[in-house]
């Protein structure tokens, strides 16, 4: 059986640190030139002392000191231009390659795509934030290996001309703590992975439990869901040390050989010199090589760790930007006019529905079975691919697959009946892009005026993330009020007044016709209220539509409805 997780480890992330690294060549470069000038200022600097001593106890000339001071300074400005404006390019690029993902991921995450990829919201926001710039480090941590790798070689071949043992064993060592280290940056790579996918696993569920601590509290499951989140925190956290002694291992492990190394430079050049082989310059030269190579070992060493982090959250983002789209889009708009028709569509416990709405008209399906009203209100969200159900579905008279996703969206809306409410105001979660000019009709269509009334700051009032200082019904109307300020050709309703009283479900059903009025209106809803405001009622049985007719019309010569419907 495959699992998930085998399934995720088969997608590969390789493609999107490719792209990284060609959208910023140029910016790499640069980097890498200048920080490979300030690496190799760093080790010319042992080379620079060891040569001043040399020919200062040689010649005892004021002029070669003064010269060999004025070299020291270029040397030292060379170091401290180059870091600066060597780690200012790749920052600004690697800053700028983590917003580029960020916004791919998240736009990707807003669009339904055709399988399911396993990530809840928090886990798709996890990844649109720490795995996208763990990705982006791929961008710096390239030049700093390249230019890390200048000054081992510098190292080596300064050390190499003084002895040819001192060189070999620059180059024998390096090679061997790099073999050392890339075999556990594997284990970091692995723990790191894991790691990450457990924090937005607890992160998607804090998600859930902010949703529904309302009712969790109502029904006394509270105490039962934060046992459940316990349990998730408590594997993320034991996954977190594990990365933590992990990483604690590795640079450890790197600390030490890069010590061991300096130490046996050290050692092998005072031997050396001892035994006359090289001179008192090239001992000083040598000691000071053996402490500076230190730090670009230490970088050079660091450098497969940061790689295999950054593979990994590549990895965890091809989960979401491979998901291919619902659709491919069409390039068509629809014609003017909003007529909706639904044409013999097969899709779970639709068996062959099949209606027209015109344009203007406002109707109502009530569906006997739940399902069926949920698969219709997915059919026409696109949150399912045209070619995984039978049939057609057409607005403003052209079907669904040639219209483009943009123009479909702006003039069909479906509106669910859980409906997200985002952090800001009451305002902006109504009108978000600040274009709509019936935002008050909207209001008092959908009966928020007595949420505007209850607050000083009226349609500025603050809205807490997902509407956490919100009651359910008035959620629900606010959802409701952002649906109908769209003001769109066509709107589907999915049960838009279950969390609302009578009185004030009467006075939406009113006020929605009242304002739809010559707009093509669907709700999918089993209140009577909605029903007996619609020009029309739709009657969804065993997937078909199996009777039509206005609510009082079918109350009167439909038992199956009458009780099906009636409070």
């Amino acid at each position: 059986m495959t699992t998930p997780d085998s399934r995720r480890s088969r997608r590969p992330g390789s493609p999107i640190l490719r792209t990284a690294v060609r959208r910023n060549t140029r910016a790499m470069v640069l980097g890498t030139v200048l920080m490979g000038l300030y690496q190799a200022g760093e080790t010319a600097f042992p080379i620079a002392l060891g040569l001043i001593v040399e020919h200062t106890l040689r010649e005892r000339s004021p002029g070669s000191l003064a010269l060999a001071v004025a070299a020291l300074a270029v040397i030292i400005t060379t170091v401290s231009l180059s870091w600066r404006f060597g780690m200012r390019v790749l920052q600004k690029a690697n800053t700028t390659e983590a917003h580029r993902w960020r916004v791919r991921v998240a736009a990707c995450g807003l669009q339904p795509v055709a399988r399911d990829t396993g990530l809840k919201s928090g886990e798709v926001l996890t990844i649109a934030t720490e795995d996208a710039d763990q990705t982006a480090d791929i961008v710096e941590v390239v030049p700093m290996l390249l230019s890390s790798m200048v000054a081992v070689l510098i190292a080596a071949v300064a050390l190499g001309t003084a002895n040819l043992w001192l060189g070999l064993l620059v180059v024998v060592g390096t090679v061997a703590i790099l073999s050392v280290l890339s075999v556990m940056s594997r284990r970091i790579g692995s723990s790191t992975k894991e790691q990450q996918a457990r924090v937005a696993r607890a992160g998607a569920k804090v998600a859930d439990l902010i949703t529904g601590l309302r009712p969790l509290h109502g029904f006394g499951g509270n105490h039962a869901a934060f046992r459940s989140y316990r349990r998730v925190s408590t594997e993320a956290k034991e996954q977190a040390v594990t990365v933590a002694r992990v990483n604690g291992v590795y640079a450890g492990t790197a600390l030490g050989l890069n010590a061991v190394l300096a130490v046996s430079v050290t050692l092998t050049a005072g031997w050396l010199a001892f035994d006359g082989q090289i001179d008192i310059g090239e001992l000083v030269m040598a000691v000071g090589l053996a402490q500076f190579v230190m730090e670009p070992l230490r970088l050079f060493s660091d450098m497969p760790k940061y790689v295999m982090m950054a593979r990994a959250s590549a990895e965890r983002m091809a989960l979401v930007l491979s998901a291919a789209p619902v659709a491919v889009p069409g390039e068509e708009r629809p014609s003017p006019g909003g007529a909706l028709e639904i044409d013999c569509v097969r899709y779970g416990a639709l068996q062959g529905v099949k209606f027209h709405v015109p344009a203007g008209e406002f109707t109502a399906v009530t569906a006997y079975q739940p399902r069926a009203a949920a698969d219709l209100a997915a059919v026409l969200a696109l949150a399912v691919p045209p070619d995984a159900y039978e049939g057609e579905v057409r607005v403003g008279g052209r079907p669904f697959a040639e219209l483009s996703v943009e123009s479909l969206r702006a003039y069909l809306l479906v509106n669910p009946y859980d409906g997200e409410i985002f952090a800001g105001t009451l305002r902006s979660n109504i009108d978000p892009s600040g274009t709509s000019t019936t935002v008050p009709e909207a209001v008092e269509a959908s009966m928020l005026t007595d949420v505007v009334a209850l607050h000083r700051q009226g349609l500025d009032y603050e809205v807490r993330d997902r509407g956490s200082n919100l009651s359910g019904g008035q959620r629900q109307r606010l959802s409701l009020a952002r649906a109908l300020a769209a003001d769109t050709e066509v709107l589907v309703l999915r049960d838009p007044t279950t969390a609302v009283d009578a009185v004030t479900e009467q006075l939406v059903a009113r006020r929605l016709a009242k304002l739809r009025r010559g707009r093509t209106t669907v709700v999918i809803t089993s209140s009577p209220a909605l029903l007996d405001a619609a020009d029309r009622v739709l009657v969804l049985d065993g997937g078909v539509v199996k009777a039509e007719g206005t609510h009082r019309v079918l109350l009167d010569t439909d038992p199956a409805y009458c009780l099906a419907v009636t409070r």
